[in-house]
This record gives structure tokens, sequence and C-alpha cells, in this order.
């Protein structure tokens, strides 16, 4: 294909795709107050299960601080007869 063709189909389909942009979608229906209920108690649903998996998660993370790195005893260093070296 040619230069000048390709540069043709370019402009064609973004001319196309610019008045796809101008049209626009229709207004959602208004909720009924069950709707909003409904919607309300999956939201709190949502938010309670993403406060537990954050709970879990930040649990095992320290965990595996404690255990790897963290809070460990130091070990104490052999004990030398003096401070001079050999």
């Amino acid at each position: 294909m040619k230069k000048t063709e390709l540069a043709w189909v370019l402009v064609a389909g973004l001319a196309l795709g610019s008045f796809s942009a101008i049209a626009k979608l229709p207004a959602p229906a208004p909720m009924s107050d069950a709707d909003k209920a409904a919607k309300a108690a999956k939201d709190a649903a949502s938010k309670a299960k993403d406060a537990e998996d954050l709970a879990k998660a930040q649990d095992k993370a320290v965990s595996n601080y404690k255990k790897n790195k963290g809070i460990a005893e130091p070990k104490a260093a052999p004990a030398t007869t003096s401070g001079k070296k050999k």
C-alpha cells in the first residue's frame, strides 16, 4: 500500500471516529428507593470484605516480618579473654 493511500485511510478513520465521539448516550433511568437500598447494602458488604482482606494481608505481612527480620533476639558475641587481636 502506498503512503498516500495509508494516509487517506487514517484521515477517514479519524473523521468517522470524531463523529461518533459527538453522539451522547441516553440518561440512565432514575433509581427507585429499593434499588438504592440494595446498592447501599451491596456497597457496605463489599467495603466490609475489603477491610477484612486488608486486615488479613497486614497480619500476614507482620508475621512474615517478625519471622524473617524483625523481632529476633540478637545473638551474643563469643566471649574473648582480651580485646587484642593475635
